[in-house]
């Protein structure tokens, strides 16, 4: 009952929040939203924001099947619930409040942004917007962002994966989403947020999407310990067939992801989707002859990760940068991910599928690396040294908010609802412990 009441009382101080708050800012919310009243829309970027909003989505099964596959096979159903049920929370959720707290004026001493009238999406007929300066529905543009923010927490899954209950995992991105995702959105991204106006650059996300998974999945797995029986024992993948096409499909939502965010269609959304692609390739080519060179055979497991590693580092650049940065961000990240593996392995903790390895490492890297191979003065007119001050000065924001956001948050969902499965349940695997399934029609696998 104790643990019910509290879950209850945070469920009630943010619907206070949501509803009373926004009353506060109803009379200027006019003056920032990013809504405008026209009614033409650019229909070849309204084409390709549709386009770009189906492939980000597309990204987060590809994720369930990037992950579903490195785990053991208990544990493979279990997993792939992660991101598919962020799907339905934050897909709600970001309809419902997300999209009015990070798109909607500040409030809270810019603690966030809220538009009464964007709850629950309301007022969002006829309305256009105007982000890099071209209409489009804000119908759409409110989507496209929404699988930023679904796609985020199912990142952090992959650092607790095969040792969280199903309950205190749904409560807990459900919260995150709202008290750090959100707010982080709206610093970054928002016309009258802070950071955005101090100049931070992350065009798709290096900062609000990789940085805060990655900080928020290593608090997470230092919080929750090993799994049972690591680093002893040995926990092979279940099928990296499944992790090839995952991450087949990770990278063709990414131009989605980076491509999409120039919302137009022209020379800077053909630019953003060139230097993904060779981020990626660069990546994967880089891992490969570091492995190469170690061990004389390349895995599937390391190509898969150099393609993560290069998608991650560009990520925040795409806008800003050309192919000979994307080449640079690319290698570069793969070595710094390859080896940020290796000492999570020498420390000995355990975030099970690399999310800070991959997502936090290259993310940080990428957000401050763009500072060097910044194209022109179209992004910026600051000088490199001035650019990169300000760059580490939000990644620090960002990675400070998002790690004790959620270490308070991962402890009280842990103290009420409970998250860290019991032994027993564990050992038996999620599959069937938490979901009475099995992925593969088979018993008493591990």
């Amino acid at each position: 009952m104790r643990s019910r009441s509290a879950i209850a009382s945070v469920t009630l101080a943010l619907t206070s929040f949501l509803i009373l708050g926004g009353g506060a800012a109803t009379a200027w919310a006019d003056d920032a939203a990013l809504s405008v009243p026209v009614t033409a829309t650019d229909s070849g970027a309204t084409a390709w924001m549709l386009t770009s909003t189906a492939l980000v989505l597309l990204m987060v099964p590809g994720l369930a099947m990037f992950y579903g596959g490195l785990v053991r096979t208990k544990n493979v159903i279990g997993t792939m619930m992660h991101s598919f049920v962020a799907m339905a929370i934050i897909g709600v959720m970001w309809s419902v409040c997300g999209y009015a707290m990070a798109f909607g004026p500040s409030v809270l001493g810019g603690w966030c942004g809220w538009d009464s009238g964007k709850f629950m999406l309301g007022g969002l007929d006829g309305s256009v917007v105007k982000p890099m300066g071209v209409a489009v529905p804000e119908y759409v543009f409110a989507m496209f962002q929404g699988k930023f923010a679904v796609i985020t927490p199912a990142l952090i899954a992959g650092a607790i994966a095969e040792r969280v209950r199903f309950r205190g995992y749904c409560v807990l991105i459900a919260l995150w989403g709202v008290l750090v995702y959100n707010p982080l959105a709206h610093w970054v991204w928002a016309g009258d947020g802070f950071l955005f106006n101090m100049g931070a650059i992350d065009f798709a996300g290096g900062t609000v999407v990789h940085i805060s998974a990655g900080i928020s999945a290593l608090v997470m797995a230092l919080y929750l310990g090993a799994r049972k029986g690591y680093p002893g024992t040995a926990m092979q993948p279940n099928n990296l067939v499944m992790t090839l096409m995952g991450a087949g499909l990770l990278w063709v939502g990414w131009f989605g992801f980076n491509a999409g965010s120039a919302v137009q269609s022209d020379n800077l959304t053909a630019r953003a989707l060139t230097v993904t692609q060779v981020a990626a390739a660069t990546g994967a080519l880089a891992w490969i002859l570091i492995e190469a060179l170690r061990h004389r055979k390349a895995t599937s497991l390391g190509l898969c990760s150099g393609i993560l590693a290069g998608l991650v580092a560009i990520t925040p650049a795409a806008g800003a940068v050309g192919v000979g940065g994307a080449i640079a961000l690319g290698a570069a990240a793969s070595v710094l991910c390859y080896f940020a593996i290796i000492l999570k392995t020498r420390l000995g903790y355990d975030d099970t599928l690399d999310v800070f390895g991959i997502h936090g490492a290259a993310g940080i890297f990428g957000a401050l690396a763009l500072s060097l191979f910044i194209l022109n003065d179209s992004v910026t007119t600051k000088t490199w040294s001035e650019q990169l001050a300000i760059q580490a000065t939000a990644v620090g924001i960002a990675i400070a908010y998002s790690a004790v956001c959620s270490i308070i948050l991962v402890v009280l969902v842990d103290k009420t609802l409970g998250l860290r499965l019991d032994d027993t349940r564990e050992m038996a695997g999620m599959d069937h412990a938490l979901h009475g399934e099995h992925g593969y029609g088979l018993l008493n696998l591990n």
